[in-house]
């Protein structure tokens, strides 16, 4: 089986959406198959296609892959972003994780019930300007080159990039001390399979507004 990669999900960011970067910046083109309805996700999960009951799936390669971060790998490796040996394969690791840590509190920043809102907001705003950037800043700082790992694009400063836009869409001003963060994502946005992904009417999914959120409670049957 040949073709392009055909994901399955729904029409909305959620735990899909560093893969549509990633399959995006290394020039993949791909289909979605959006879940709109919970009957389309019992449909995957009857037919044996969700290995664990749950998406993101993606079919690739004659496979079809669940978990994130597996199939994260998998292009990774496919499309040669993951670095030119062990050593540099742990440091992308290393720094992917601490990308997904924040990422992970922004995204479920949404589901915070209103009481919570304020204190959640004000913990991602503080662990983003004193932990995570300044460590991403400071490694750039360190080597002096252009990307994070062997001075070559990988899978880390595309999610990096990526955490930087959802932070700017949260609160443009917590870039603002972090220079050489700025230039990486000018760089890779730059990039002509990035820029033309970040393009308006591409498959990249708009920031998860109250429509979206009950639209995905719906889908995932979530009270």
């Amino acid at each position: 089986m040949s073709g392009k990669p055909i994901l399955h999900y729904f029409n909305g960011r959620g735990r899909m959406e560093c893969i549509r970067w990633l399959l995006a910046a290394a020039g993949v083109e791909f289909e979605e198959k959006f879940i709109e309805k919970p009957e389309d996700l019992d449909k995957l999960k009857n037919d044996g296609s969700l290995m664990f009951q749950q998406v993101p799936m993606v079919e690739i390669d004659g496979m079809k892959l669940v978990q994130t971060r597996a199939i994260l790998n998998y292009i990774a490796t496919k499309y040669n972003l993951y670095g030119k040996d062990i050593k540099e394969r742990a440091l992308i690791d290393m720094y992917s994780e601490g990308v997904a840590d924040l990422g992970e509190m922004i995204m479920l920043f949404p589901l915070s019930p209103p009481a919570e809102k304020d204190a959640k907001l004000t913990l991602i705003r503080e662990k983003t300007t004193n932990r995570y950037l300044p460590a991403f800043e400071n490694v750039l700082k360190s080597h002096g080159q252009d990307y994070l790992v062997g001075n070559k694009l990988s899978r880390a400063d595309i999610h990096l990039v990526e955490l930087l836009y959802d932070v700017e869409e949260l609160d443009p001003s917590l870039l603002a001390n972090f220079p050489l963060l700025k230039g990486l994502k000018t760089r890779v946005s730059n990039l002509p399979a990035v820029k033309k992904f970040l393009q308006p009417g591409s498959q990249r999914k708009p920031p998860m507004d109250e429509k979206g959120l009950e639209e995905a409670k719906r889908i995932f049957r979530i009270k």
